[in-house]
């Protein structure tokens, strides 16, 4: 093949004048061999070097080489994995900006750079050829910008719908069986009907780029199912194509956004399927392990596990932070996204002493003028030293805030002295965010993810129930919030399943009224169960997929019950908060009160009081400046185990209108809005909301008077 020095600057494989620029970065290596392959991905048809190295990038231009061509990479260089190298020519290598993947990975020992029998372990390099059992990189047409018109929904509007690809459509009647499990599914007119239908605005899909199953669920039959694994950062993963085109992501993003729907992906920048010392060399690793991965210093054989996965990618280096960002903005500017959440994100954040919201990540998306548009969300906690940094984002961030999740399950346990707790988590925890000038939809709240158990199994399990992954029942969050009812898992006691019932009912409820962002997990809203597992990463089957023909009376009911919930947010703007809002000394003012079951304000022995499982929270919202206009939203929390009188308050704008119940979380069906007299009875373990004064408007107030987050009596 006739080669010739190409261009440097653009990463990857790109086509251009009657041929295709190659340029793969690599510091260390030695030379770098280009294999072509048949269409199939199954025969070398041809094998070149790389004939220039500038600025650590290694180019070269083959003519006559068109779209569709697939290829991988050969590197040379010392294998040294007390320095650092791992090089291996016998192993043919992924590219890391490769756009689409030929070919399925298959495990086999030939992926190991090492012998994985020898008893030197990763020490001696191996030499059989795994080039039979790779994917192979495909040369894909010149990329054009996604034009479409984007939602833009702004953040306090934002609900957040977290699903994932196979699991929502594998086991739908209305979708047809061949397409089930891909991208092409989830841009069904069923699928997106059914999403908006719910009240939602965003869906956060759990990992697509392409990954792969760790070796140890190989052994044992299982799968990598949520997909935090990746093996590539820019290929859509091949299971949810129905072909190997990547266009047939971006035609779902555009289904969805016309139906004014966003789509944010839920990204792995922290580490990859690569693993530790002992881990397959597949891209990286072979490449440059050394300046694609952190090492530990003094013997840099072994890996930095910040990620608890067995490497962490070493974001300081320029060339790595360049491929983060690149990854990111493909994603965006072709592929259409709106938004990411990163996984383990505090790890991207992390320089030499820790965490620090001033890293080169941070300031690089800030400047960014794509990325800094989107919706950034991210997991605030790693499995390193001084890991857990929720509330220490940037401004422009989001963070998933456990301290919500965790607060308001221990309230409706009826765990006692809760109070003080939940009212800065209702607050939209100001506590936590407001201290850096950021606003409530720094929190995003949620109740469950992916991660642990769903809403129904909170209320059914006491303990978890991981079996099925071969792990002796480990693995997870370690603590449990939930609460079984006094039974363990499945009943047919009809008292318990009521107040199984009635609990996923108020604490939806209670997701929806809190200031912040909410979030559901797919399924949640028809009772979904995972009978116990709350560690389902490797469960690729009934376990994680929502069985939409068998959905119960119940599930259909709260499914309708979650609808009224998110019409309920969408009507008042006052849980819609842009701003913080808090108690003030002018009455026309005052956004938010915290009341005791009398209807009083809450007194400081309120909050003191252990046993006190009732709280009544007060939204007050201006709806027409000038003539002071004003409309209330009560919400009447009782977790206690028995009915409680709550005494409705005497508020000025209700000498015309008076209360109106507008739902009770003890009844499925929410009935229609009712007037209520001078006090009502709040049945045990149930949420009541009211509403009172002029109807609201959309517009949200922006004259609100900030004062102290941590005062919450008025």
């Amino acid at each position: 093949m006739k080669v010739k020095a190409g261009n440097p600057s653009t990463l990857g494989a790109h086509c251009e004048d009657g041929g295709t620029n190659f340029a793969l970065f690599s510091a260390n290596a030695e030379r770098v061999e280009l294999c072509l392959y048949d269409p199939a991905g199954k025969q070398e048809i041809g094998r070149c070097e790389l004939p220039e190295k500038m600025h650590n990038v290694w180019h070269g231009f083959l003519p006559g080489i068109a779209p569709g061509a697939c290829y991988g990479y050969r590197v040379h260089g010392p294998y040294d994995p007390h320095a650092g190298h791992r090089f291996n020519s016998a192993k043919l290598l992924l590219d890391p900006y490769t756009r689409a993947l030929q070919g399925e990975f298959q495990w086999h020992p030939a992926h190991f750079a090492f012998d994985p029998d020898s008893a030197h372990q990763d020490l001696i390099p191996d030499s059989r050829d795994n080039a039979a059992f790779m994917p192979k990189g495909v040369v894909c047409p010149p990329v054009h910008r996604n034009e479409n018109t984007r939602p833009r929904v702004p953040w306090h509007k934002t609900v957040i719908y977290e699903t994932h690809v196979k699991g929502f459509t594998w086991l739908n009647p209305e979708i047809p069986e061949s397409i089930r499990g891909t991208f092409t599914g989830m841009a069904q007119p069923q699928v997106i009907d059914y999403i908006k239908s719910l009240g939602m605005t965003s869906v956060e899909l759990l990992p697509v780029q392409a990954f792969i199953d760790e070796y140890h669920l190989h052994e044992k039959g299982l799968t990598n199912y949520w997909g935090y694994n990746t093996l590539n950062f820019f290929s859509p993963q091949s299971r949810y194509l129905d072909g190997n085109d990547p266009e047939l992501f971006r035609i779902m993003v555009d289904r969805f956004h016309e139906a004014d729907l966003e789509v944010i992906l839920d990204v792995v920048y922290n580490h990859t399927c690569e693993g530790n010392h002992l881990g397959p060399t597949l891209s990286f690793k072979g490449i440059d392990n050394a300046s694609y991965y952190q090492l530990l210093p003094g013997d840099e054989r072994f890996y930095v596990n910040d990620s608890g996965c067995g490497n962490t990618i070493n974001i300081r280096h320029p060339r790595v932070l360049q491929l983060i960002m690149d990854s990111m903005r493909y994603w965006v500017e072709v592929m259409g996204v709106d938004g990411f959440r990163f996984d383990l994100g505090s790890i991207l954040g992390r320089q030499e002493r820790g965490f620090n919201r001033e890293s080169p990540f941070f300031q690089v998306l800030t400047q960014d003028p794509v990325l800094s548009k989107c919706k950034l969300i991210a997991e605030p906690w790693d499995l390193g030293p001084g890991g857990y940094q929720l509330g220490q984002f940037p401004p422009g961030w989001s963070e998933w805030n456990d301290r919500y999740r965790d607060t308001v399950w221990r309230f409706w346990r009826g765990d006692s002295g809760e109070l003080p707790e939940l009212a800065r988590r209702l607050h939209g925890s100001a506590d936590i965010f407001e201290h850096a000038g950021r606003r409530p939809c720094a929190s995003i709240n949620y109740i469950s993810s992916h991660d642990g158990f769903t809403l129904r199994d909170l209320v059914s399990y006491k303990h978890g129930h991981n079996e099925a992954n071969g792990e002796v029942n480990n693995g997870g969050y370690r603590e449990n919030q939930s609460f079984n009812h006094g039974c363990e898992g499945e009943t047919e006691d009809e008292a318990i399943n009521d107040l199984r019932w009635r609990q996923m009912r108020s604490v939806l409820a209670t997701l929806i009224v809190s200031q912040g962002v909410p979030m559901i997990q797919a399924g949640d809203e028809v009772g979904r169960t995972q009978l116990g597992n709350k560690n389902s990463y490797c469960e690729d089957n009934a376990i994680n997929w929502i069985d939409w023909s068998k959905i119960s009376k119940q599930g259909a009911e709260l499914r309708d019950f979650t609808r009224k919930l998110l019409t309920l947010r969408e009507d008042f703007p006052v849980l819609q908060a842009d701003q913080y809002r808090h108690p003030s000394d002018d009455s026309n003012e005052e956004s938010i009160q915290w009341l005791n079951k009398e209807g009083k304000l809450m007194r400081e022995d309120d909050w003191h009081e252990r046993n006190n499982h009732v709280l009544g929270y007060l939204l007050t919202e201006n709806t027409t400046k000038e003539e002071l206009e004003t409309s209330y939203l009560l919400v009447l929390f009782n977790t206690s185990c028995e009915d409680q009188t709550f005494v409705l308050p005497r508020l000025q704008a209700l000498s015309q209108t008076g209360w109106k119940q507008l739902l009770d979380s003890t009844y499925s069906d929410p009935a229609k809005p009712k007037p209520v007299s001078e006090s009502l009875e709040v049945f045990a373990k149930s949420l009541v909301v009211l509403s009172a004064g002029k109807a609201p408007t959309l517009a949200v107030p922006t004259n609100l008077k900030q004062t102290s987050t941590e005062k919450y009596d008025v």
